[in-house]
């Protein structure tokens, strides 16, 4: 006979996904009641199925619902009516009998199985108090369901706990609209993040049970609503049973690393129709969930004292409404999204369905006074975001700009981006509307921001995808032919900053004039500048970090400078050639400083110097953020490494000690780097796919020597492989810049060739087959 372990293993191996939460909660239904049947016997319970003798088993939470995931808790009530010294378990945790009452022989078999369990031994009067007083309890316990025992019993319960919430439904929901708000701060959305919490986030499984909860407390959905959120509900459902099968993990958090075979798994097209089912499944939660929390909140308001003098708009019951035709005025949209988006208070729901049905696409050219409109929405911020959004969700936002629907719910493989397209996008207009006060022209920065990925939605580079549609974008909106250029050139530049500042060198007056010549004029480039700080916040802390904004700052104002004509600084390494730095050099001696997160290496010039300091580096699990090298005539090198500060103080006197080994030889660096590789890993965070090696060389961007840009998967050891080649190949490092972009690293070398600062074609063909070699 077959163990219930091994019946559970087959079910969840072979059950439809749709299926198996059902099948899985009814095959452990019938297990525990057995269990429970034969436990309560023995504890000299006999004749526990009927009814008066005071105990009963009782499933809760989601085991309630008959909604069993693989990795879900199996949550527990073992309910009497007062004998709680024969029910409360003392056993210890190893007892092989399960010690001599009967919650000790129930739960132990559980844990034998390896199961999650969450279990209480409490009296009827016990359970109702704490369900009156505790929020978590009471909710656990609407969805209570009888497994065995005493069935009269467990029906007073249910019947107890029911006649509670309806007693209590003000504050019964009142406590559900805290817990719901609490959790949305805490877990993120469903529907934008690219990483989703389907459980606890804001869109995700939790809210559908807090919509049915304050349901019982008398809170009415329309039917059509109830039909949409059932099958949002069970596209999450599915997707949580999934991701518990690939993973053999109880985690609800959908990660890209997870996300191919899951989908795979689920029938999918592909990871990305998968995601985008998970965003419109998430949205249609989260958008119904606030419907109901806004309505809850404006029954116990009170009226509000704001008054509107646009015709066409009113306002009702704390609600924004919609009296007029939006078909016969197509701008009344914006008027009440701006109102909106000010005041805090909704579009109702009958105007949003008004909406839907009769709001007209917009024209080419838009009306007199839209694009004023449009600026103002843009410009109030995330206030504008929920706003916007549910404009979208009732396919409105699309006929005010119709280039927006490719990018709805779309998700990025990318190794850095939180929010799908669409989110992302709304994110930076409103990031860039908090910085409207720093240019000359905030209607264009707002714009901008909307437009800078706008591409992303359709096929090819996304860039040059955005310019093509931002031009006509532009000028149906009303900005003139000189405005709609510099918002194609916004979008054309849009990460132009971030890259020069981050993988080429400051101190090569060539790149200044590169960006100069870009940006053509001062104003330009304040808008771009702004513009690229909100699309990196927006896009994710790995996007921007003390470190690059450093350097973008750096950059913008050495351009500013060189196109006002006030740059007098000299080229070459004005950071790295301090007055120290020269003293040490003239000293002709081995000499190592370490200060916060530099450390600076002075040596006689010779191959391989730079490669040994940054393999210490690695071998001490310190990852380089920017590495500058300087070879003076006189024979003397400096190379200077700015590191990724790490979570506890660094150890100099060890790194420094090991660097002077090595530059003796005396370290077996590739060896030990190796061994570290072996014992550590790294995630690939953000990543379903590694990520591919390439190597570009760049012999005009740069003064008096090569750029040499390699891509490759993260790793323990790499800088020290790639430095290690390129001295090898008879390249002298002048300056690097190193990057990591989750479990990409994007490192540049400014490097100079035994015959001069040109690499031919030849040459560079080795040196890419040898990186290759050593990366592979």
């Amino acid at each position: 006979m077959t163990s219930f372990g091994e019946r559970r293993a087959a079910l969840i191996g072979a059950a439809d996904a749709a299926e198996l939460p059902a099948a899985l909660s009814a095959l452990t239904d019938s297990w525990l009641a057995e269990r429970f049947e034969t436990e309560a016997a023995a504890c000299g319970l006999a004749g526990s199925e009927a009814e008066g003798t005071g105990v009963s088993l009782v499933a809760v939470g989601g085991y309630g619902r008959g909604e069993l995931c693989p990795g879900s808790d199996i949550d527990l009530l073992l309910l009497h009516d007062g004998r709680d010294a024969l029910l409360e378990g003392g056993g210890a945790l190893g007892d092989s009998s399960h010690g001599g009452n009967l919650a000790d022989r129930l739960w132990y078999p559980i844990w034998d199985e390896k199961l999650k369990l969450g279990h209480a031994v409490r009296s009827l009067p016990e359970t109702l108090e704490l369900a009156a007083s505790d929020i978590d309890t009471a909710t656990a316990l609407v969805d209570a369901r009888h497994l065995a025992g005493d069935e009269a019993l467990t029906a007073r319960l249910i019947e107890g706990v029911g006649a509670d919430w309806h007693q209590n439904a003000s504050q019964r929901l009142d406590e559900l609209q805290r817990a719901v708000s609490r959790r949305h701060s805490q877990s993120g959305e469903v529907a934008f993040l690219l990483e989703p919490d389907l459980k606890t986030g804001r869109g995700g499984l939790r809210d559908a049970h807090a919509i049915g909860w304050a349901q019982l407390a008398d809170v009415e959905l329309p039917a059509a609503d109830t039909e949409r959120l059932a099958e949002a509900y069970q596209t999450l459902l599915r997707a949580r049973v999934e991701l518990h099968r690939t993973t053999g993990l109880r985690s609800d958090v959908l990660s890209a690393d997870d996300q191919d075979a899951v989908a795979q798994r689920l029938r999918a097209v592909d990871a990305d129709a998968f995601m985008a089912e998970i965003a419109h499944a998430g949205r249609i939660i989260a958008f119904l969930s606030d419907q109901l929390w806004s309505s809850v909140a404006r029954e116990h308001a009170e009226p509000a004292g704001f008054d509107i003098d646009i015709a066409g708009l009113s306002v009702r019951d704390g609600e924004l409404v919609i009296d007029g035709d939006p078909a016969a005025d197509v701008v009344l949209v914006l008027h009440a999204a701006v109102q909106s988006a000010r005041s805090g208070m909704p579009i109702s729901r009958t105007s949003l369905d008004k909406l839907a049905e009769r709001q007209a696409p917009f024209p080419d050219p838009w009306p007199h006074g839209a694009r004023a409109l449009f600026v103002e929405l843009l410009s109030c911020g995330h206030k504008a975001i929920d706003v916007i959004e549910t404009l979208d969700y009732f396919d409105v936002w699309t006929r005010v700009l119709p280039e927006w629907a490719p990018n709805r719910n779309r998700p990025q493989r990318s190794r850095y981006h939180r929010f799908t397209v669409d989110r992302h996008l709304l994110e930076a207009v409103a990031t860039a509307a908090r910085f409207t006060h720093r240019v000359a022209r905030p209607d264009l920065l707002v714009m901008g921001a909307l437009l800078h990925d706008i591409g992303k939605g359709y096929p090819g580079d996304h860039t040059q995808a955005g310019m093509r549609l931002a031009g006509p974008i532009a000028r149906r909106c009303g900005w003139s032919a000189d405005d709609a250029d510099t918002l194609v050139r916004l979008v054309q530049h849009h990460l132009l900053l971030t890259d020069v500042a981050t993988r080429r060198d400051l101190d090569d007056p060539l790149t200044v004039a590169t960006v100069a010549r870009a940006a053509q004029t001062p104003e330009f480039l304040e808008l771009l500048a702004v513009m690229t700080e909100a699309d990196c916040l927006a896009t994710g802390p790995m996007a921007w970090g003390e470190w690059t904004s450093n350097l973008v700052t750096a950059l913008v104002e050495m351009t500013t400078e060189h196109m006002s004509g006030a740059d007098q600084a000299p080229p070459g390494h004005r950071r790295l050639l301090t007055q120290e730095v020269v003293e040490l050099m003239a000293a002709g001696e081995v000499a190592l400083r370490a200060e916060d997160d530099v450390l600076t290496v002075v040596a006689p010039d010779e191959r391989g110097l730079f490669s040994r300091a940054a393999g210490v580096l690695a071998l001490r699990g310190l990852d380089v953020l920017q590495a500058d090298a300087y070879s003076s005539p006189a024979g003397m090198a400096v190379s200077s490494f700015r590191i990724v500060p790490p979570d506890t103080p660094v150890d100099w006197d060890r790194v420094t000690f090991d660097v002077r080994r090595s530059l003796r030889g005396h370290l077996a660096l590739e060896a030990r780097i190796a061994e570290r590789a072996r014992v550590y890993r790294r995630r690939r965070a953000l990543s379903a796919t590694r990520a591919a090696t390439s190597v570009t060389f760049d012999a005009e961007s740069a003064t008096g020597a090569t750029i040499v840009e390699v891509r490759t998967e993260d790793h323990i050891g790499v800088l020290y492989k790639v430095t290690r080649v390129l001295a090898e190949m008879g390249l002298d490092i002048r300056s690097a810049k190193i990057q990591t972009l989750a479990n990409e690293v994007v490192d540049s070398f400014y490097v100079v060739g035994p015959d001069g600062p040109v690499i031919d074609e030849a040459h560079q063909r080795e040196v890419e087959l040898a990186l290759r070699h050593a990366l592979a």
